[in-house]
């Protein structure tokens, strides 16, 4: 008797839960019901569990078919509302219509379209969830809904982000999986059709040309910039205080879509439209740290350095004790931009922060030292470079002294004192950056290169060997080991490492030219034979193979290089070839490699086709025409040679290898005075360039000038004594 009362006791529980939709109550009041009858009677045990679990199952089937159907009704409702309603506006029917009231989404009608994928959500149900959005997106739009429709739309975008992949999408044309990943695994195999038929349906979107997309990140942005399109429409930009409120929503609604579409458009590399969608969103963006700082990322992932620079600006100001803003600046102006003196004004920001900083603050005195650097490149007066160069030292081992464990601090200290020739110092502090990041390829360069400057060549290259083991397509170091294998190995296997770089380039660029049938490592040998007519391009601002670094002056030259391409390209019979440039870039330098090692070996017409190569992708360089120059002269065209040399350095005025060779080539046509003016330009521009010393020796002592050439040639072999096998400053420098 107990038993049966303690049963009905439970049952009248369930009831009471069952009427009040307490679902969640439930099973455990079937458990211990079940409990109760086991120890009462055993026969009947399992039917009362599985007879309230279908119950369950059934009543909560029940409830979503009827949101469902309330939800397709009153789409159907407000779609022959707005129908009726904007036919007796055009026809100024006297007849009593649908008033604007009667088209609000009032509660019922709003609890209608929203309750069921709710339930689907919280029940694990995302295939379903997911469905009963797209249905109601696909209905055909009214006023009254754009606004419920712009939050679905952003709600099953982020669902598409960050709850599906790839292999559990399926088209919203498609039958949705009975068996999905997204679910919740209990209720797997439920099936996912309407168990309802109404009359008459919503009408739905349709047509022969309508988009469809075909997998998650394609339909996550269609349905994001459909909710970024209605937010900027409906944006509540007024300032007063009354709109206060709406517009503090209207910002927060508008935010997430931006974020969302920083998500789907950065998945994909699409930089330079996420740029695009974020300056619409500098409406909203007043006094808005947020919206500004997404902003200058997606420009500089775009490669639009010198707006982000300006939208850093406005970030700083916003922000001014944060040390990463100033940090990201400088960034951008010692690397694509090269505007030193901004640069140097950004990392006083950081470094005037002082403990407001912390440990940014050594990042402050990297990045003004790194300025400092490149200016002593850049100067034209020795004064001038030495000065910069002292600062610079200064800078990094400041650096180093608040950052000791930072292997970059220790790294361009190396670097500094490398380009200040003081080699024994810098081997010292290369190898404590090696022991700070043993993997490090800019510092395993750069002791190569050290190595290479006190002449043991064979060691250089072990190390650069070494390197390329860990970073194979690395061509800084390729570049580097080509001119290591031509002194120590001899020509042959340099050109072996020329052909593997090809290889390379096609491998890790996936590009196509007009001509190239896969042949390989075989380019090269049939380099005559096989002149690929690659189009000319427009000529970037690039760094000079040779030294990596990017003059003032080099920059002026790329700009009339730029130019001069283009006419270039406009007299071919074929389109230019569009795409991005720094592949082609780095094609061109490879064969103007590989045409320095034939030359070398005596092979004009080899070293001719492999020029013809670069020329082909860039006509007018000024290392194409001082390559061109080097043939001439290897050939004894000694006039023909002068006029490359010329017309290089038309383009790039302090392009010092051109420099020195059409000073001797002045030389020998004793024309001593203008060779020695064109020799002492060169030492202004590098002074630590040996050859363009001993050049400048030969033409004094031809002058019978013989105290001033001796001190030019002591100079020559104090310099040639720490010479690298390649210039230090081909080592890239950036924060």
């Amino acid at each position: 008797m107990t038993a049966r009362k303690s049963g009905s006791r439970l049952e009248t529980e369930i009831e009471r839960c069952r009427s009040e939709s307490q679902w969640d109550k439930i099973p455990e009041l079937v458990r211990q019901l079940s409990a109760k009858l086991i120890s009462n009677g055993k026969t009947f045990a399992g039917f009362p569990v599985r007879s309230f679990s279908l119950t369950l199952q059934d009543r909560e089937q029940e409830i979503i078919t009827c949101y469902e159907k309330s939800g397709d009704i009153a789409l159907l409702y407000l779609q022959e509302a707005e129908k009726v309603y904007v036919s007796g506006i055009q026809n100024r029917s006297p007849k009593p219509g649908p008033t604007a009231q009667d088209l609000e989404l009032g509660y019922f009608l709003e609890t209608g379209l929203q309750r069921a994928h709710v339930i689907h959500f919280k029940n694990g149900n995302l295939t379903r969830g997911v469905g009963r959005f797209r249905e109601i997106l696909r209905a055909v739009e009214n006023r009254t809904t754009q606004s419920l429709r712009m939050t679905i739309a952003r709600q099953l975008a982020e669902i598409l982000l960050r709850g599906m992949c790839e292999q559990s999408y399926w088209s919203p044309l498609e039958d949705p999986p009975t068996v999905s990943p997204l679910d919740d695994p209990t209720r797997q195999g439920h099936t996912l059709t309407k168990n309802y038929s109404l009359s008459r349906r919503p009408r739905v979107y349709s047509g022969e040309n309508l988009f469809c997309p075909q997998e998650n990140t394609e339909e996550a942005l269609l349905l994001l910039l459909i909710s970024e399109s209605m937010a900027n429409r409906d944006a509540v930009l007024s300032r007063i205080p009354e709109h206060n409120n709406d517009r503090i929503i209207s910002l927060q609604s508008a935010s997430v879509v931006y974020d969302l579409l920083t998500i789907a458009l950065g998945r994909r590399g699409q930089y330079e439209m996420l740029s695009e969608c974020l300056e619409r969103a500098m409406k909203f963006a007043f006094e808005e740290f947020h919206l500004w700082y997404q902003l200058a990322l997606s420009l500089m992932a775009a490669g639009k350095s010198a707006r982000a620079v300006k939208v850093l600006k406005e970030c700083i100001r916003l922000k001014p004790d944060d040390p990463t803003i100033p940090l990201l600046a400088v960034k951008l102006c010692i690397g694509p931009l090269h505007w030193l003196d901004e640069g140097e004004c950004f990392a006083k920001m950081v470094i005037d922060m002082g403990e407001k900083a912390a440990e940014f603050r050594a990042k402050g005195f990297l990045a003004i030292g790194l300025v400092y650097s490149l200016k002593a490149t850049d100067a034209s007066l020795r004064s001038t470079q030495e000065e910069y160069q002292r600062k610079a030292l200064g800078a990094f081992q400041r650096a180093q002294s608040l950052s000791p464990t930072d292997h970059l601090a220790a790294f361009y200290l190396a670097l500094q004192l490398a380009v200040s020739r003081q080699i024994p110092e810098a081997l010292g502090y290369v190898r404590q950056a090696l022991q700070l990041q043993g993997d490090d390829v800019h510092s395993l360069h750069l002791l190569a290169l050290l190595l290479s400057a006190q002449k043991h060549y064979h060691d250089a290259l072990n190390i650069i060997e070494m390197a390329l083991s860990e970073y194979p397509e690395n061509f800084n170091l390729l570049y580097t080991k080509v001119k290591l294998e031509s002194m120590c190995r001899g020509p042959e296997d340099a050109l072996l490492t020329c052909k593997h770089m090809l290889q390379i380039w096609k491998s890790f660029y996936n590009l196509t030219n007009p001509s190239d049938s896969g042949r390989g490592s075989s380019l090269l040998d049939r380099a005559i034979a096989d002149r690929r007519q690659l189009n000319a391009m427009t000529l970037p601002d690039f760094s000079d193979p040779e030294t990596g670094s990017v003059h003032a002056t080099s920059i002026a030259a790329s700009r009339v290089e730029q130019a001069l391409s283009e006419v270039a390209s406009s007299l071919q019979s074929s389109a230019p070839k569009h795409g991005p440039l720094h592949p082609w870039m780095t094609l061109a330098q490879i064969w103007l490699h590989a045409a320095e090692v034939y030359t070398g070996m005596s092979k004009p017409a080899e070293a001719t086709a492999c020029t013809q190569e670069a020329s082909n992708l860039f006509p007018t360089s000024h290392n194409v025409l001082y390559m061109r120059g080097q043939i001439a002269e290897l050939r004894g065209n000694i006039d023909e040679a002068k006029r490359w040399y010329e017309e290089a350095l038309s383009i790039n005025p302090t392009h010092v290898k051109t420099m020195q060779r059409l000073g001797l080539i002045l030389h020998q046509l004793q024309r001593y005075s203008l060779s020695e003016k064109v020799l002492r330009d060169a030492v202004q521009v590098n002074s630590t360039a040996h050859d363009v010393w001993n050049s400048l020796g030969e033409v004094l002592q031809a002058q019978g000038n013989a105290a001033a050439a001796t001190e030019c040639f002591l100079t020559a072999l104090e310099l040639e004594a720490s010479s690298p096998i390649l210039p230090f400053t081909i080592i890239p420098r950036a924060l």
